[in-house]
């Protein structure tokens, strides 16, 4: 029996009812492009909603991480994947949400005890060390030796700045032919997390006081590819039974075996398999060059340059037979994956002809200018019409200039994209915010109040600190960032001085234009770099600050006033969060 099924018919035997998984495209939520995670649809309810179908749920949810595309095509990212949750609203705790994980896992997965271990919250200033969590753990016959307790970055869980929020408990498997070890180390990445479940039983208010909840939740999450590779006791997901039919596939139509062609080939049946779903979803996204469909067409594109590259012929219908493997395995899960299949199938053949049309002119057109260029230079018009007429970025043409003896007018090249960019702002206006609810004065002045808290961190705290999120309103601002401690009193009152001496200062903000590629090397940083095309504007601080970023701004920074930290806490592991004001 599939996983998902066993999953679904062991939660309904204790009383869940399967809800189905939310859409992929976010309904009424524009701060994400895609749902990342089971427990996203359902925060209305772990926040005191009640759930049209009662206080016990199960599901599997769809998901979509774009945060390690560069990763893909190893043996573990993806960046379609499924979750598997079950959820009590109110209703059962830590007693019944343990013992239910144990049981699934020993009982209905045979896992042997001695292959687990856990970790709960080792409890702070405010709330008490679990020993509730631990001494169930240890009734079901776990060692305290394979009991950790780790902190707030760790083992702890809150939905936003304030709300429910509580302990987790997460469980380990020990994926190594080696003896298990006696004693638990959770730094020893032989042990795999497995099962992740969350325990609200507290709420913070908006002084940051906490208080017991009257109604506590539950909230679990096991990602369903991992677990099978666990099962099937292989440590590459893609020689799982889930991928099986999938690689045979792609192995029949490249004529070539997995075994040394890994890389394109995991690469090709992971960015299918998302585009499918992308394209599945009833929000009726098509490709295009913003939002989700500018993420559909850059992975049907990716996996169209992978299978070149393993020799498939684009004139076949290749990506089509690929696709209906997919789609024939999980039609049976997801409705619109059934009712949408000749959708799915039209946007990648139409995405598929145009893109390789696109690109064997371009070839053509590449072939014929070298052959009637009086010198061994490719001029910024030409180097441009390759780019906005064929599809070719600046990289492919330098690589394949390079390859004949030419060079190419690059600096030229930039000013025309500078041009192009001009001429284009005012269609792409509003587009990736970076979490602004809207983009009034204030606001505006807020959002570049990101950027110069986010360059304060990093010179406070360390160059580690990256960008997790931010969420903007008239009132206030909101900046997630990653850190592995609690700011100390000195470290925010430092980064506080810091962000109002730049104000004081008056520095000017500026904008450039340029290929994304370019800018990353540039160093300009970028939270979530897939989102953007492929010509970004760079903003820069004088030479404090460069990010990627959608605007808006302002002129200098002296319109912003005073800057004031209001709060410092945990937003997730290895996650902190700030809200601040202007003054």
């Amino acid at each position: 029996m599939n996983l998902k099924d066993e999953f679904i018919q062991f939660f309904k035997s204790k009383n869940h009812v399967q809800i189905p998984s939310a859409p992929l495209i976010p309904e009424n939520d524009p701060s994400v492009l895609f749902n990342t995670a089971g427990m996203q649809p359902l925060i209305p309810y772990l926040m005191g909603k009640p759930h049209p179908e009662g206080k016990r749920l199960c599901d599997y949810q769809k998901c979509v991480r774009l945060t390690d595309l560069d990763s893909i095509g190893d043996k573990t990212h993806h960046t379609f994947f499924e979750m598997l949750g079950n959820w009590s609203l109110g209703d059962y705790f830590k007693k019944e949400s343990i013992e239910y994980s144990f049981e699934f896992l020993t009982q209905v997965l045979h896992i042997p005890l001695e292959k687990l271990a856990v970790t709960v919250f080792a409890g702070n200033d405010e709330i008490p060390r679990d020993e509730v969590s631990a001494s169930i753990w240890q009734s079901l016959g776990l060692s305290p030796k394979r009991i950790a307790y780790l902190g707030v970055e760790d083992n702890f869980w809150i939905a936003g700045e304030t709300g429910p929020c509580g302990g987790d408990t997460e469980i380990f498997y020990f994926r190594s032919n080696d003896p298990v070890p006696e004693e638990f180390d959770p730094k020893d990445d032989r042990w795999v997390e497995i099962w992740n479940n969350v325990f609200m039983e507290f709420n913070k208010d908006s002084d940051g006081h906490i208080t017991e909840l009257p109604q506590k939740n539950v909230d679990t999450g096991m990602g369903l590819e991992r677990v099978v590779a666990i099962l099937e006791g292989v440590t590459d997901n893609y020689a799982t039974s889930i991928w099986k039919d999938v690689i045979a596939k792609i192995e029949t139509i490249s004529n070539k075996p997995y075994e040394g062609n890994e890389t394109s080939m995991r690469i090709i049946a992971d960015h299918i398999r998302t585009a499918v779903f992308i394209s599945a979803d009833y929000a009726g996204i098509k490709p295009s060059n913003t939002d989700q469909g500018y993420i559909l067409r850059r992975l049907i594109r990716r996996a169209i340059r992978h299978a070149k590259k393993l020799e498939i012929p684009m004139n076949s219908d290749w990506i089509l037979d690929l696709a209906k493997v997919i789609i024939k395995e999980y039609e049976n899960y997801y409705q619109e994956i059934k009712d949408n299949q000749e959708v799915v199938l039209e946007v990648l053949k139409n995405e598929s002809l145009k893109f390789n049309r696109t690109l064997e002119k371009g070839l053509k057109e590449f072939t014929k200018l070298i052959n009637h260029l009086d010198t061994k230079v490719i001029d910024k018009d030409n180097a441009f019409k390759l780019y906005d007429t064929y599809g070719f970025p600046l990289e492919l043409t330098e690589e394949m200039a390079q390859e004949q003896g030419f060079t190419v007018d690059v600096a030229g090249f930039k000013e025309k994209f500078k041009e192009h960019q001009a001429l284009s702002r005012t269609a792409s206006a509003g587009k990736f915010k970076g979490g602004l609810a809207s983009s009034g004065e204030i606001e505006t002045k807020y959002h570049t109040a990101t950027h110069l808290l986010n360059a304060a961190l990093k010179v406070v705290v360390g160059p580690t600190v990256h960008q997790k999120g931010s969420n903007i309103t008239s009132e206030r601002m909101r900046f997630d960032f990653s850190c592995d401690h609690k700011l100390t009193d000195e470290e925010k009152r430092n980064v506080q001085e810091l962000v109002n001496k730049w104000i004081i200062d008056d520095i000017p903000v500026t904008m450039t234009t340029m290929p994304k590629q370019e800018a990353v090397k540039s160093g300009a940083e970028a939270m979530f770099i897939e989102k953007y095309a492929d010509i970004v504007n760079v903003y820069s601080i004088g030479d404090i600050s460069k990010e990627i970023c959608g605007g808006p701004h302002v002129k200098h920074t002296g319109e912003l006033g005073k800057f004031k930290i209001i709060k410092e806490e945990a937003s997730s592991a290895g996650v902190r969060r700030i809200k601040a004001i202007l003054e």
